[in-house]
């Protein structure tokens, strides 16, 4: 495969994958626009059971009035029989013929039509349970759609409330810190001061020589010297 080729297959993949996207975004639209087209055609279909049904409604009359006019012509016949008069007699039963042939042509056009009405009624009645069925999963699917649009509403802010919460901690955690610090210098600070008050008291007690000063090598010597004389 050359390169053009291997092109013209990877643009006819990716108008695909953009055709599938927006089908898919935009679902619930599609379906409602096939769920108005089925009902649509519903629709001509009534119409059409409402005409076959009004031709086999034809029909029937028909077939009753030529039923009648064969009965009224027998008598004809028949009369014309008894009146020894075979030409009149044979006339009114070709007349007779013709109006059989007729019913039979009507009669059946009205099996016909009772035959495809009641095909189209079965077909009607499987299609309206079929939408009916739809429409309820539709609403459903709708429902469904709702309620994860609001929990994916709600966990955004939620994540959005957790994001802020932790730099709020965080803030707070560096104003303790920065708190901390400050309390612990300003200790040291007392603690230096107060170290720098006794040294200074301490020196002043013996320059005026109320304070004992410390032990000097002197002292010390003598006091060893008592340990080791005998007694």
């Amino acid at each position: 495969m050359n390169i053009w080729a291997k092109m013209m297959t990877a643009l006819r993949g990716g108008v695909n994958e953009a055709g599938e996207a927006i089908v898919d975004t935009q679902a619930l639209r599609i379906l409602d626009q096939e769920i108005r087209d089925a009902s649509e055609e519903l629709t001509r279909s009534k119409d059409s059971l409402a005409s076959i049904i009004a031709r086999e409604k034809l029909a029937k009359e028909k077939c009753a009035n030529l039923k009648k006019q064969i009965e009224e012509h027998e008598g004809y016949a028949i009369k014309a029989l008894e009146k020894e008069n075979e030409a009149l007699a044979h006339e009114v039963a070709e007349k007779i013929a013709d109006y059989e042939n007729q019913l039979k042509t009507e009669q059946d056009s009205s099996e016909n039509f009772s035959e495809s009405a009641g095909n189209l009624r079965a077909a009607i009645k499987q299609t309206e349970n079929n939408l009916r069925r739809l429409k309820q999963q539709v609403d459903t699917v709708k429902a469904t759609e709702n309620v994860q649009r609001a929990q994916e509403a709600v966990a955004e802010r939620h994540s959005g409330s957790n994001s802020k919460l932790r730099t709020a901690m965080d803030s707070l955690e560096r104003i303790k810190e920065k708190q901390a610090l400050k309390a612990a210098t300003m200790s040291a600070a007392s603690d230096l001061a107060n170290d720098s008050s006794d040294s200074s008291l301490a020196t002043k007690l013996q320059e005026a020589g109320i304070a004992p000063t410390g032990k000097s090598a002197d002292d010390i010597l003598a006091r060893l010297k008592k340990k080791s004389s005998p007694k």
